[in-house]
């Protein structure tokens, strides 16, 4: 399913076009918001729902990096919400992988800045900010795999994402649920949506977290039984 099809769909269940409203922010300016901004919104923050209640490999990102001699930050990728792992790669090419710890397990363990070494360790300092520790003592590439959220169908050149292509049934569910409850529609309509967003959310629970985590070679992830 499409962006233009699903935006099509939701107004067809719910049976409303959400028409351009007026909205009036604290200083008293009056600004229109377009029926696209409302179900935009909608599929959004269906979207949002959805990527923080399954770990699907599409939220899945690699980048590479560098350390620097005597330098024991690291900048976070700006569109970095959580980490999964992060390694240093040595002149030779082979791969260490850092144990996440705390910040103050890092100036505990390494209380003097100036003794360096092969980082072994690493933490999140601040909201765009690693560090690792010991103080690395020569220039590191780094691979960083994290979590973060794909850009949004509504945003898409192509109209389309992952879900939209693999799954839309829960991208269309998440989507009714939040567009019917700012409607403030009926208690049974609204029900029988998040029934069909439940079932289609465990069914797509099954394919993220079970059947791709099947062959593992460490199992630190959480994973879903698959029935």
């Amino acid at each position: 399913m499409n962006y233009a099809t699903l935006f099509k769909t939701i107004q067809a269940y719910v049976e409303n076009d959400f028409p351009d409203t007026a909205v009036i922010d604290t200083s008293g300016t009056s600004t229109t918001l377009a029926d696209t901004d409302q179900i935009n919104t909608f599929i959004q923050q269906a979207e949002q729902r959805i990527f923080n209640s399954v770990q699907l490999p599409d939220l899945r990102k690699s980048v590479s990096g560098n350390l620097t001699v005597s330098n024991k930050y690291l900048n976070v990728p700006s569109d970095w919400l959580a980490t999964f792992s992060l390694a240093v790669i040595d002149s030779a090419g082979k791969y260490y992988y850092l144990l996440d710890k705390d910040v103050n397990f890092i100036r505990e363990s390494y209380p003097n800045p100036s003794v360096e070494g092969l980082p072994q360790h690493y933490a999140l300092f601040d909201d765009t900010t690693f560090i690792v520790g010991p103080t690395p003592d020569d220039s590191y590439n780094v691979e960083l795999h994290y979590f973060y959220y794909p850009i949004s169908i509504t945003a898409s050149v192509s109209g389309t994402s992952w879900l939209g292509d693999n799954f839309d049934s829960v991208l269309l569910y998440g989507s009714l649920l939040e567009a019917y409850t700012f409607m403030k529609g009926e208690g049974d309509v609204l029900a029988t949506y998040q029934k069909r967003y439940d079932e289609s959310l465990a069914m797509l629970k099954q394919l993220g977290e079970g059947k791709n985590r099947q062959d593992m070679y460490r199992t630190p992830q959480v994973r879903y039984p698959v029935r």
